[in-house]
């Protein structure tokens, strides 16, 4: 892994979708594990860039509330900032917003891991 500076960061709008939405409360809100892999998604292409041929980052730890319901149809803010490394080990502080309200935060863990030695 190329030498990722701590303080780097990305922010994506995305379009909420039906299959985002839970199932016990009905399709028109977003769920919280929808919300978390919009998370964790965007923290996997804030790494990218720094990444060598043949690695790529895994998902070890997710530490988020949901704090507010956002309506499924609205774009939602997330935002990712690289806090912590330590060697390999990522630690993002993420965030969703939706129309400028407060969706979800928390913290998202990251590893950098060699892919070919999980035969992909």
């Amino acid at each position: 892994m190329k030498d990722i500076p701590i303080g780097i960061a990305l922010q994506e709008t995305v379009a909420t979708t039906g299959d985002m939405g839970t199932a016990h409360a009905g399709p028109a809100v977003l769920a919280t594990p929808a919300m978390i892999g919009l998370m964790e998604m965007t923290c996997l292409r804030a790494a990218q860039p720094y990444l060598d041929e043949g690695e790529q980052t895994v998902g070890t730890m997710v530490h988020v509330w949901h704090r507010a319901a956002s309506m499924i149809g609205d774009p939602v803010e997330v935002a990712v900032k690289l806090a912590e490394r330590d060697r390999r080990k990522l630690l993002f502080e993420v965030k969703v917003t939706c129309k400028g309200k407060l969706i979800g935060e928390g913290t998202h863990e990251r590893f950098a891991v060699d892919s070919r030695k999980f035969g992909s």
